[in-house]
């Protein structure tokens, strides 16, 4: 008799079952709060599903355009019910570019299918009749009974099957899918359920877009892996008032739930006094903090901050992970306050972890947390030996497990450089493919330090330079400053590397743009010993970000080289000025 595996579509099956009308997820807008419970969710995903297999579409990659709500949920699920590969992506903004982008996505991942609301129907439908790459069937989700639910079958679905494509939101014009498959999403939702401590007792509460992988697999798919509730708030609420995500955290009764550090940073800048009265974050667990480097000063800010609001210091949860490992590598011990230590930073530029000494130049790191052996190993390894390193010394983070997805779509030259790689001098009998990351970091002390981008690092006058570090250094130097990007253009005589910043800024009339570029500079080199010549001041929005909140800085880099960046005020080298040419010296 052949007994057949546990997949994460037969698990959902079986929660559904199991719970009945029980709450899963809710909902929550400025106006109110739209609530889904799990048979209701069940009874939907079923008629979405019928709808696709009578079009024989399992099997087939469907695109789903949905915002970030219930609908998106229960199209998800749908698709996971028909056995088809749902393929998330950013609802169009109206902007044609939006739409060359989706394009891309739908030629690339041969969707056959796009399911939407009724809001994006039409203009889905009409741009893909005219200017996409084919005519494709489109179905509102949302407009009533969509499908028969009697006439849904359940799928066979098997370990090693599809269960979606996450498009990685990077600066390129190409984007890659990763293959998630229904193991992997089993394999992960346990390593974050050991991670965090979940149970189906916790309440997981988010305002992450959730066709990313962190407000995707972390704050709907493990809850519906646990059978326990979540509280769902649109992204843009959030950017609007960064106060009701904590409000919705005492109201809900999270207990699991985060963003990217720049989330927690906006919180402690604009939730004024008054507002913490009405705020009780006594109950929150986990408060992952992940997806870009994980800042000492925010989580020290964030924690005194909120202490009146019942905020504990041990409920920080930093963590590491990205859409190639499924979602996260490593976490935080539960109950453990985050580990900080504080670097020389002349040393971390060369590569190495060496305890701050005296007043020399340092850094603070915060760890992201510890690696579970039965979910990866991971190894730091010389990123052009592939030697594996000693603990302390930074390199790249290369990492395996059944959590890393099977590569990326229809890509097998990315899929072999990336998720193939292979130690030197790596025993026959362990070798085996790892994933390359493509992120600096160390062991040491038993956590995971994550340090920068491989490929983002800032080469000056011979010296290694997180950008990461000259942004904050530079926002610090003017409260007007906000959101930058940093990086390098070889300009020059023999092509020398030159550092570039470029920040937004909301300056007051009255302030002098010009002192504020001589106080980034002054600022930068104080910090870091080098000249920042070249320094945009940039309107709010300017700086690019993917979805989850990283800056996207070699999409920066590229704008900014093609004259495709409009600053309201900006001090060039003349070597960058000639090979930019576009941008006059002060604007």
């Amino acid at each position: 008799m052949t007994i057949r595996q546990e997949t994460y579509t037969s698990r959902v099956l079986a929660r559904a079952a199991d719970r009945g009308d029980a709450p899963a997820f809710d909902f929550v807008t400025e106006s109110g709060t739209e609530h889904l419970g799990y048979a209701e969710l069940d009874r939907r995903a079923k008629e979405i599903a019928a709808w696709l297999q009578e079009r024989g579409l399992s099997g087939r990659q469907v695109l789903l355009l949905h915002p970030s709500d219930l609908s998106f949920v229960t199209a998800f699920v749908g698709c996971l019910y028909a056995g088809a590969v749902a393929v998330p992506a950013p609802p169009p903004a109206g902007r044609e570019r939006h739409f060359e982008r989706l394009a891309r996505i739908a030629a690339d991942a041969r969707v056959a299918a796009v399911l939407t609301t009724a809001a994006h129907a039409p203009a889905i439908e009409a741009w893909f009749a005219t200017a996409g790459p084919a005519p494709l069937p489109c179905l509102a989700t949302d407009a009533g009974p969509v499908g028969d639910a009697g006439h849904w079958r359940e799928p066979a679905a098997r370990p090693d099957d599809l269960a979606f494509l996450q498009y990685t939101s990077g600066s390129t014009s190409a984007p890659k899918g990763v293959m998630v498959s229904q193991r992997n999403l089993m394999a992960n939702e346990a390593a974050i359920a050991r991670a965090t401590g979940a149970s189906p007792r916790s309440v997981f509460g988010s305002w992450l877009p959730l066709y990313h992988d962190m407000g995707l697999i972390g704050h709907v798919l493990q809850p519906l892996w646990q059978g326990a509730r979540a509280a769902l708030m649109d992204p843009a609420t959030f950017l609007r008032r960064p106060g009701a995500w904590l409000e919705m955290i005492g109201d809900h009764g999270v207990t699991i739930g985060g963003g990217p550090n720049f989330a927690y940073a906006m919180c402690v800048r604009r939730v004024k006094d008054a507002d913490l009265a009405r705020l009780d974050l006594s109950g929150w667990e986990a408060a992952c903090n992940g997806a870009e480097p994980v800042r000492a000063d925010t989580v020290e800010a964030f924690t005194r901050r909120f202490a009146p609001a019942g905020f504990r210091p041990e409920a920080f949860f930093p963590c590491y992970g990205m859409a190639e490992t499924t979602l996260l590598v490593s976490g935080t011990p539960r109950g453990t306050r985050p580990f900080v230590r504080t670097v020389d930073a002349g040393a971390l530029e060369r590569g190495e972890l060496t305890a701050a000494d005296g007043d020399l130049p340092a850094r603070t790191l915060v760890g992201s947390g510890v690696v579970h052996a039965e979910d990866f190993e991971v190894r730091i390894v010389d990123p052009d030996s592939a030697l594996p390193l000693a603990a302390g010394r930074v390199g790249e983070i290369w990492v395996r497990g059944a959590s890393v997805a099977d590569g990326y779509w229809a890509r097998p030259e990315a899929t072999a450089e990336i998720f193939g790689a292979r130690l030197a001098g790596e025993p026959p009998a362990q070798a085996g493919n790892w994933l390359r990351t493509g992120d600096l970091g160390a062991l040491a002390d038993g956590q995971l330090f994550v340090t920068g981008r491989l490929k983002e690092m800032i080469l000056v006058n011979g010296r290694n330079i997180y950008p990461h570090d000259v942004e904050a250094a530079a926002r610090a130097a003017d409260r007007s400053l906000g959101t930058g990007a940093a990086f390098a253009v070889q300009a020059g005589d023999g092509g020398r590397e030159r550092l570039v910043v470029i920040l937004e800024t909301a300056c007051p009339e009255e302030t002098d743009p010009q002192e504020v570029v001589e106080r980034v500079q002054a600022a930068v080199a104080a910090e870091f010993a080098v000249p920042a010549g070249t320094v945009l001041l940039v309107a709010p929005g300017t700086v690019r970000r993917t979805t989850s909140g990283k800056i996207r800085r070699t999409l920066m880099r590229r704008l900014f080289l093609a004259g495709d960046l409009r600053p309201g005020y900006a001090v060039l080298e003349p070597a960058v000025a000639a090979l930019v040419g576009r941008i006059p010296a002060t604007v």
